[in-house]
């Protein structure tokens, strides 16, 4: 960030005051010191190396008013191969840093440099070690009354924390080691104050599938169960939550994270190796979080970004050639809102739209707008000043089409950059920002400003403990006040700031690298394609349009920067679990059949294994050769088809023969706009067919048949007369029972009758 040098409001006469007695001091106690720091010779000026590492672990009060006492602790390592005699650890304080730029140059210094680093302050004030040998450490605690600092007016001081002492081969003190960093002095409220608005961001990566459960609620399908330890107490998601409840910020919240912890809540599956999945176990972490983010959300600014933070970098540069690829954000920030409002019961604005490290260029505007923000979240060293101001102005920036660039200060939003795990780090770290506020707001302008903070997306848990301890500190509200972002999106712009939106050409080249590429984009349309077609058929087309719908933004996340093969791995399983359900409607494979006769019905069965029916299906049959093999009057015929879920239909055609022969026949099924609809089958079809020769030979074979029936009968008449006949003539006194003629009549009779 360009910006003109600028004196914070030092007073010379006080400054040569002090920094005279200070001499008066070195000159009569370390002669061979004070001619180090007064030689005008240019080697003088150098910085000395420091054989000695000098750690400062904390300071407190970060900010300190009149009558507090100064508390600095820290380490010293003696990194050199000779022991350090009559060490002792001091303190220097500077006098006020002319602007942010001299802020920057002080923290990039190392090395005790002598005339540029101030004098040490009363020696009584000093911890000492008697030596201090080669690759030992020592702690020490510096404990100064602040008004021993001889601090003048407001503004920010440096501090140097030193280790002084003689070797046998440097037999005179000197500055062995020093650790530099900064001290805001504004004991009073200040009668101007900015306004600072700091974006606290709920954002993780992309941690659901497309797979869902076929139960009622459709329970998720999870990657992993690593949200859980994001969740869980010490996790980055319960300090950001924890800590932020109590911190004026504004809460910017991915809505998937919420939709994903709520799903957690009502049971989830987690993948396994082998594509199955288990029961998920984390459901009371899930729950114990989201009720502690619905208590720490009332009565704060909430801003929802579009569902799954979609990274319009990457659809600005190789998505919105694809079509369909832009049409997927404004469904992305519809669901924002009722995402919020639905799962923590609080308004959110959805105006926002905040690309990656808040770079910006014509094309990712127009992106971001094209989905419904007039707000775009950027940082001053995208949309940067060209210096003429002499002061930072205020974060709002009216940039044309209605649209707002806000414009997070640089500076601050990358104070906490890098790991912060060390105690050292983190305490310079919020020294530097502390500094750097205080110095914003001491620059000569007239008017109050409005100030922003955008941090890291998805800041570490050190980051978040240390962003949280330079917020506290802010609290006191002696040089800022704070303000929400939709606050500072509103102030007044000041007519005088750049709103020239940078070219592409000006966008950063590492960025650019890490875009999702327009093969990602061209995936993600031939899913929705698919998705498309698929959910015609179905009776309940929303179990597979909403988890899919919300899966197509999570593919465009900006949470796959630095990730490809993940992503790319991702994006696979989409699409193959997605053909998957659609090859759960298909046509049964038939094997062949024969065909007697002119005439006959052919069944096809059309399968459904999804949990829910299927309609607006049409079943096609179609004969390779209809001179031979026809269905109707035509070459083909079809049927609507509808499905109960987990069924089989089966649907029956009339087929016609004209010549005898095989017949290759086609079925396929059809949406009802006459795509086809998964696999064709084909099955052969053999015609036999029937002559007229055949049709006599049948013909006189059922002839001699009813022939021979009728001579039967004939015979069985006459031979049941005839014994009639004969049983009429027998005597009358002889027994019916007792003679040979009725036993073999009797046979007779039952083999004729069989």
């Amino acid at each position: 960030m360009a910006e003109a040098a600028e004196n914070l409001g030092a007073s010379p006469a006080p400054v040569r005051r002090r920094w005279l007695r200070r001499a008066v001091v070195l000159l009569a106690g370390t002669p061979v010191l004070a001619a180090l720091v007064y030689s005008p010779a240019p080697e003088a000026q150098a910085a000395q190396p420091s054989p000695v590492d000098v750690q400062l672990t904390s300071m407190t009060p970060a900010a300190p008013v009149k009558g507090d006492t100064l508390i600095l602790t820290g380490t010293v390592v003696n990194n050199g191969s000779e022991t350090i005699n009559d060490a002792h650890v001091g303190l220097r304080v500077g006098p006020l840093l002319a602007d942010r730029s001299s802020i920057d140059e002080a923290a990039e210094r190392s090395g005790f440099r002598a005339g540029a680093d101030p004098g040490e302050i009363d020696p009584a004030h000093a911890v000492k070690f008697d030596s201090l040998p080669s690759k030992v450490s020592r702690q020490f605690t510096l404990t100064v009354p602040v008004n021993k600092l001889e601090l003048d007016k407001d503004g920010v001081y440096q501090l140097g924390v030193s280790l002084s002492g003689a070797t046998e081969s440097r037999p005179s003190e000197q500055v062995l080691g020093i650790k530099r960093t900064f001290l805001p002095w504004q004991p009073e409220a200040a009668a101007k104050r900015a306004q600072l608005g700091y974006v606290w961001p709920l954002i993780s990566t992309t941690h659901v599938t497309a797979e869902t459960g076929s139960d009622e609620t459709q329970t998720p399908v999870f990657l992993d169960d690593s949200l859980a330890a994001e969740l869980a107490s010490g996790g980055r998601l319960e300090r950001m939550v924890a800590l932020g409840k109590d911190l004026p910020i504004t809460w910017v919240i991915d809505p998937d994270l919420l939709y994903t912890v709520d799903a957690m809540t009502k049971g989830y599956r987690v993948r396994v190796p082998g594509g199955k999945s288990v029961q998920g176990k984390n459901k009371a972490i899930a729950e114990q979080w989201l009720s502690s983010l619905e208590a720490a959300v009332q009565g704060k600014k909430v801003v929802a970004l579009p569902f799954a933070d979609p990274d319009v970098a990457s659809l600005a540069h190789h998505g919105k050639d694809v079509s369909g690829t832009l049409g997927q954000l404004r469904p992305a920030t519809d669901k924002a809102k009722q995402a919020v409002e639905t799962v923590l019961h609080v308004p959110a604005s959805t105006d926002f739209s905040w690309p990656v490290d808040g770079a910006i260029d014509p094309a990712i505007v127009n992106v971001a707008t094209s989905a419904g923000a007039h707000n775009i979240l950027t940082r001053s060293d995208s949309l940067s000043e060209s210096g003429a101001l002499g002061y930072t102005p205020s974060a709002a920036r009216p940039i044309g089409a209605g649209a707002t660039a806000v414009v997070a200060d640089a500076e601050l939003s990358t104070a906490f950059d890098g790991d912060m795990l060390n105690s050292g780090t983190s305490t310079l770290a919020v020294q530097r920002f502390l500094a750097h506020s205080l110095a914003l707001n001491l620059q000569k302008t007239e008017e109050q400003r409005s100030f922003v903070v955008a941090p890291p997306r998805m800041p570490t848990t050190s980051q978040v403990e240390t962003m949280a301890e330079a917020l506290r500190t802010l609290q006191a509200g002696r040089w800022t006040q704070p303000a929400d972002l939709e606050a500072a999106a509103a102030a007044k712009p000041d007519p005088a700031a750049a709103t020239q939106v940078p070219g592409a050409g000006q966008y950063p080249e590492a960025l650019r690298k890490q875009e999702l590429p327009v093969t990602a984009f061209e995936k993600i349309r031939t899913t929705q394609n698919t998705l498309d077609h698929f959910k015609v058929i179905l009776a309940a087309p929303d179990r597979v349009e909403i988890p899919f719908g919300n899966t197509t933004n999570r593919e465009m996340s900006v949470s796959w920067r630095g990730r490809p093969e993940e992503a790319a791995l991702y994006r696979d399983q989409v699409q193959e679990y997605l053909l998957g359900l659609t090859e759960k409607v298909k046509v049964i494979p038939k094997s062949d059949a024969t065909l007697s006769g002119h005439s006959a019905t052919i069944p096809v069965s059309v399968q459904n294994s999804l949990v829910q029916d299927v309609h607006d299906l049409v079943l096609r049959v179609r004969s390779a050769n209809p001179t031979r093999l026809m269905f109707g009057d035509k070459g083909q015929a079809e049927q609507q088809v509808t499905v109960q879920g987990d069924h089989t239909q089966t649907v029956k055609f009339t087929a016609n023969a004209t010549a005898s022969g095989p017949v290759e026949v086609t079925a396929q099924l059809f949406t009802k706009d006459g795509v086809p609809y998964g696999k064709e089958r084909t099955f052969t079809v053999d015609a036999t067919e029937i002559t007229p020769t055949v049709m006599l030979v049948i013909a006189g074979g059922v002839l001699l048949l009813v022939l021979a029936g009728i001579k039967m009968y004939a015979s069985r008449k006459r031979v049941a007369a005839r014994a009639a006949s004969e049983e009429s003539t027998q005597p009358s006194d002889e027994s019916p029972d007792t003679g040979p003629q009725s036993a073999e009549g009797s046979g007779t009779g039952e083999t004729v009758d069989r």
